[in-house]
């Protein structure tokens, strides 16, 4: 079944608004979505009717958070797949999970040991294996890429040896758009001997991830990017692995018995979850994944894919446009320059037609450096989007470019 795009964009209080005078044009998804009235009401909720710390007391608002937080974590298990419900951490995001991982491996490697990334990812999953390999001596190697915008797989297998140990991809280029093949990347890694580490911040918005049939040992994804709130995230952990990294950070929460002469740790998922957590986070996390479960991941993506198809042929009639990531499998995400223009030049005159897209490097200036570009224009686009909205964009990048040549 197609979607009702006026239903759903009703359900958007913030499509309501204006910019500059004009209708906002929201083309930003890949850095944050947009919330539905539901999750702001969730978080309403929280803070106006049972408020307190959770895991903690006996009182009844504690109570009913404890069990509102961890029905929120049941349904996170649910919609990724994991097996048990403490095999799902929850965190601050993507780049904390991330850290989560990086640092439990410090005492995991040797000097010499090598671990493996993408030529394809953002800086938050670059930076902490760059940190790992410095504490540990290891040696990290690079997936390189194409012109099209693909990871170069005869390369990566290449790579892989008895000494690789650990694998970071993202499942979706957050620049590009492009889909990686993380089946085939994690069946290879895995016959070395290798761990591997999916970042989903990209994907999750698109796709529906099974960590069990991907038999992927960990995935990471953010709240924010699937029409939940910030400073809320996942880190799925096989519960073996979960079990041989020691906690991320000490307080209260993660232990199980503290005295002077020494402290044991709590199970898993409390362990990794020390201090108190983003309780309503949490808990509107639970509810945006109820409400794009309603919607559909299958008719999102189809929905989605047609706005790409539609805005790559609309912009491609802009003389000099060129658009930088045209892998064969790519999600609703088009980079793009036109001649010599500076992409920020473009992004401000396109804001001030209503239209907001996303200017610069976007965390992944390796990918840049490849083209030998300093940035792009990014135009994302979510399943509440429209092709009148895609109409309007291609209007005012033609008139960014008529007044910047």
């Amino acid at each position: 079944m197609g979607l009702d795009i006026d239903k759903i964009r009703a359900d958007f209080p913030i499509l309501k608004r204006e910019v500059n005078g004009k209708p906002l044009v929201y083309f930003d998804n890949a850095a944050t979505s947009q919330k539905p009235q539901v999750v702001i009401d969730a978080i309403v909720d929280y803070y106006s009717n049972y408020n307190a710390n959770i895991h903690r007391g006996v009182h009844t608002l504690s109570q009913e958070g404890t069990d509102a937080y961890e029905q929120a974590r049941k349904k996170i298990q649910a919609h990724f797949g994991a097996e048990k419900a403490h095999e799902i951490i929850l965190t601050a995001g993507t780049t904390h999970s991330i850290n989560i991982v990086a640092t439990g491996f410090t005492d995991l490697l040797e000097k010499g040991d090598e671990i493996i990334v993408s030529a394809l990812e953002h800086h938050s999953n670059i930076v902490p294996w760059q940190m790992l390999c410095e504490r540990t001596g290891a040696i990290l190697k690079v997936i390189p890429m194409n012109e099209e915008g693909s990871l170069v797989m005869d390369v990566y297998e290449e790579l892989l040896s008895p000494k690789t140990k650990l694998v970071f991809v993202n499942h979706v280029s957050n620049a590009l758009g492009t889909v990686n093949p993380i089946e085939f990347i994690i069946e290879k890694a895995h016959k070395v001997g290798a761990a591997v580490l999916i970042d989903g911040a990209q994907a999750t918005p698109h796709i529906k991830p099974d960590v069990q049939k991907l038999g992927v040992d960990f995935y990471v994804a953010s709240a924010h990017k699937l029409c939940g709130p910030t400073g809320v995230g996942v880190l799925y952990g096989k519960e073996e692995w979960l079990g041989k990294l020691p906690p991320y950070q000490g307080g209260g929460d993660m232990i199980d018995q503290v005295t002077f002469e020494k402290t044991t740790y709590a199970g898993l998922p409390h362990k990794f979850e020390a201090g108190t957590p983003n309780i309503c986070g949490g808990i509107a996390f639970g509810v945006a994944l109820d409400y794009m479960n309603n919607v559909g991941f299958d008719a999102i993506a189809a929905y989605e894919e047609e706005l790409l198809q539609y805005a790559t042929a609309e912009l491609k009639q802009i003389k000099g446009l060129r658009i930088y990531g045209e892998a064969k499998e790519k999600t609703a995400v088009i980079s793009f320059n036109v001649g010599t223009i500076h992409p920020y030049d473009i992004g401000t005159i396109v804001d001030k037609l209503g239209i907001a897209v996303r200017t610069g490097h976007h965390c992944a200036q390796p990918i840049m450096t490849f083209y030998n570009i300093p940035g792009t224009v990014r135009a994302s686009f979510a399943f509440y989007n429209t092709k009148e909205e895609i109409d309007a964009m291609v209007a005012a990048v033609k008139k960014a470019v008529m007044m910047l040549s």
